[in-house]
């Protein structure tokens, strides 16, 4: 029924609007009884139950930072059946983001093109929401992903990430400094190792007994990846997530007028599926077996699910097909997963 759906109405629909309406019914499934009835048909199979970064997971597959700006959907989004929900990016100070249009579907690439530029109401009011979701419940593994204030100069991007983790660390279950998004100007280059040390530094300090990780770009020579992978490891962080969105446009199917009508921005969804896949294979090989390293770019089944996990991801995460393949696309990816496992385990 949900292709069926997305052809006739909410492909014709402007997908930020679209993006809106289905945020609105995820937070209804957050409720219950609601969250009951949906958590009924989607929950994972126990043998998916994973632990990494000190948490218990229900399930590996978890939902990517920028579906859930602004801590509104969480609940919603583990009655749907996802193993963690990653919300954010949040900035210290709030921001609108780029102007309108800002978010474009390459459907012939299953891809989405994004210049939100971290747009979302602040720490203080993601710090209200949290403390809020935390007195309902803490079923839910929740990461913060947290951003540079589009205001703030990078010279003085340090203490704009810290007032974030200050305000955000102690009501999450694991932090995540994110400092390759394409749509904030200077943000990418806090990814040089020789700036982004004295940032992790002080975030860590800041995040006290939280795990912290480091979000990075497909976009970086591999030297360069595995030079961050060294100094996250040296920096005492406890993880990795591999990639954001891409600047390239290479390989694409989509009619070249429709990508160039959308502009700038990052790109997500299945053209980065091989990138996102190197980029793992070589993170694993780089740092040491207990370092997470979470996968996420170009996932839309459990078959790719189970691939990154098969190259030596800790969690995966998926965010574009969710929007081409509906509401039930984590408990399918669930089911999946728990068909692929050996039958020892399903014992």
């Amino acid at each position: 029924m949900y292709p069926l759906l997305f052809r006739t109405v909410l492909s014709r629909m402007d997908p930020e609007s679209a993006h809106h309406s289905a945020m609105a019914v995820i937070r209804m499934l957050g409720v219950p009884p609601f969250s009951w009835a949906a958590r009924a048909i989607t929950r994972p199979a126990p043998e998916l139950r994973t632990t990494a970064l000190g948490l218990a997971f229900d399930s590996p597959f978890g939902v990517a930072a920028g579906f859930d700006k602004d801590v509104k959907g969480a609940s919603g989004l583990h009655a749907l059946g996802f193993g963690h929900v990653e919300v954010g990016t949040v900035t210290a100070i709030p921001q609108d983001g780029n102007p309108r249009p800002r978010l474009f579907r390459l459907i012939p690439d299953r891809a989405v093109v994004n210049r939100m530029g971290f747009n979302n109401h602040g720490a203080e009011a993601a710090a209200a929401r949290l403390r809020t979701l935390r007195k309902r419940s803490r079923r839910t593994v929740l990461g913060v992903n947290i951003g540079k204030s589009r205001v703030v100069d990078v010279a003085d991007a340090t203490a704009d990430y810290v007032r974030s983790a200050t305000l955000l660390a102690p009501l999450a279950d694991y932090l995540v400094v994110n400092v390759s998004s394409p749509n904030t100007p200077g943000l990418r280059g806090l990814q040089a190792v020789e700036t982004l040390r004295p940032l992790l530094d002080a975030v860590r300090d800041a995040a006290g007994a939280t795990p912290l990780l480091v979000k990075i770009a497909p976009d970086l020579p591999d030297d360069e990846i595995v030079a961050i992978a060294q100094l996250a490891v040296d920096a005492g962080l406890s993880g990795i997530i591999a990639t954001n969105t891409t600047i390239s446009r290479d390989g694409l199917v989509t009619d070249p007028a429709t990508v160039a009508a959308a502009g700038d921005g990052g790109l997500s969804g299945a053209p980065l599926k091989a990138r996102a896949l190197e980029v793992l294979r070589l993170l694993r090989q780089s740092v040491p077996a207990h370092f997470a390293v979470i996968s996420v770019g170009g996932v839309e089944t459990a078959a790719d699910v189970q691939e990154r996990l098969d190259a030596g991801a800790t969690l995966v995460q998926g965010y574009t097909a969710f929007l081409y393949r509906g509401p039930l696309w984590a408990r399918q990816i669930n089911r999946g997963l728990a068909r692929l496992r050996p039958a020892s385990d399903r014992a």
